[in-house]
């Protein structure tokens, strides 16, 4: 028998940590570029900005990741839905206080083992540079951006919060700067746009100034809560599940008349969260803490929605999916009592077609109420869904139940808009020093394939700075 003898000192451990932060170097005076939105996106472009020479200066239209919790229990516990604060702005951006999950392993954007090292050199633990399905939690989540934020300023970038941006300063399809609040004015010829899937405002002002954005296909349905305990049956074959068994997941998908029905944002152990980002609709969301010993399981159940579901001409408005996902908002929260309680049904009313007698427990802290959500949805949504949840219960037997809770709406599932940019400059191509990024610019699907497009976009800036 050979043995061998592997010896790490803490000498490598620790510089194996932090060998990113080792290549940064103060950039105070270097050339600026200003980022709207410190979201994954924004952090990360920042960070790739200041290890190549430049200094990034981010306006975020909320506020800081901690402060942010005071209004995240406005909405939860008194259904007061604050703009600029909530589950999708503030630092950090929709994914911080919704799970954390780092699924993506898609590489045509860039190095997904860099973001994950700079989570790790954060606050993360090692153990998301191997798992299959890394995961860090709303509950950790928050540390690790506000570390984040700290090593961009320890090292000359500036982070500005409360700062809403409203319009953009163009002069001969030329950047010149943002003016933010109420009026202020900052200067800027290189701006990374990274603002998120649900910054409706900015959309509209892209378009009131002419600058070409374009429709994008995007998905729309609802949110589907089990009991953890019946998901961990029909996975594991075994309830309760062995103390050394995660919580279990799924993942499924089919196609009814051509058209993808899928779980989303899956949250074993998990939480359904308000997700409104304004007041006047239902927007629902899930989570899962580190720990995910929520006994609760849910996912977003949604239906690809294409160019010709949304009623309109979308050559000739672009906006069209952003209206057709409020329409949808705006009904389910008009049948409520203006609080952010949502509509819900048991699943097998919901496919029944018939508003519930009773309701099975939630995690959703505002509440549920009996209501039609079949009806609530546009018609073809409802017939995908429900065609989809019987081939799913045949894939997962005893998926379909009266256990299951089906809640009102899942609709912000990606960006329905598309912001043109060039493929090597990564530029909008009628305005130069514009930077469309991110998952809001329709470019990315979560927080590593985000952050990576701002990693791209910030080398694409540093080339272009260069070259001058």
């Amino acid at each position: 028998m050979i043995q061998l003898r592997i010896t790490i000192s803490d000498d490598q451990i620790e510089s194996r940590k932090g060998y990113l932060m080792d290549n940064l170097k103060h950039v105070s005076g270097k050339p600026e570029v200003v980022i709207i939105g410190a979201g994954p996106a924004g952090y990360f472009a920042a960070l790739e900005l200041i290890e190549l020479g430049l200094r990034p200066v981010i306006f975020e239209r909320g506020k800081k990741v901690r402060d942010r919790r005071r209004d995240l229990r406005a909405i939860q516990q008194e259904g007061i839905v604050h703009p600029h604060s909530n589950y999708c702005f503030g630092e950090g951006g929709a994914g911080t206080y919704s799970d954390g999950k780092l699924y993506t392993r898609a590489h045509k954007r860039g190095k997904i083992e860099k973001v994950l090292q700079w989570f790790v050199e954060h606050g993360a633990s090692e153990d998301i540079l191997i798992d299959a399905h890394p995961h860090i939690g709303s509950n950790k989540l928050p540390m690790i951006v506000e570390s984040m934020r700290g090593t961009i300023e320890k090292f000359g970038g500036e982070v500005r919060f409360n700062s809403h941006v409203n319009d953009f300063v163009i002069e001969n399809e030329q950047m010149k700067g943002i003016s933010f609040n109420e009026n202020e004015f900052y200067r800027a010829e290189q701006v990374i746009l990274a603002t998120g899937h649900s910054a409706r405002d900015i959309f509209t002002l892209l378009k009131e100034h002419r600058i070409d954005i374009e429709f994008k296909p995007f998905a729309l349905g609802v949110r589907i809560e089990h009991p953890q305990s019946l998901i961990d049956e029909i996975q594991y074959r075994q309830s309760p599940r062995s103390e050394y068994l995660p919580a279990s997941s799924y993942g499924l998908t089919c196609q009814i008349d051509k058209r993808g029905v899928f779980s989303f944002c899956m949250c074993p152990g998990g939480l359904v969260v308000p997700a409104a980002t304004a007041p006047g609709e239902i927007v629902v969301n899930g989570m899962s803490l580190s720990k995910r010993d929520s006994p609760f399981a849910n996912a977003g159940t949604v239906v690809s929605i294409e160019a010709g579901d949304v009623g309109c001409d979308v050559i000739e408005n672009p906006l069209a999916g952003v209206a057709f996902q409020s329409k949808v908002e705006k009904l389910m929260f008009g049948c409520g009592d203006g609080s952010q309680k949502a509509p819900a049904q048991r699943m097998t009313d919901f496919l029944l077609a018939r508003i519930s007698d009773d309701l099975p427990d939630t995690s959703y802290i505002p509440g549920v109420f009996p209501a039609p959500v079949n009806a609530l949805l546009p018609h073809f949504i409802y017939k995908h869904l429900k065609e989809a949840i019987f081939q799913f219960d045949r894939k997962m037997h005893g998926y379909l139940t009266e256990e299951a809770i089906v809640i009102g709406t899942e609709s912000r599932t990606s960006s329905p808009v598309r912001i043109p940019r060039e493929k090597e400059t990564m530029e909008h191509p009628k305005v130069k020093g514009l930077y469309p990024c991110g998952e809001g610019a329709g470019y990315a699907g979560g927080i590593v394939s985000a952050a990576m497009d701002g990693q791209r976009v910030a080398q694409a800036i540093s080339v272009s700075i260069n070259e001058q």
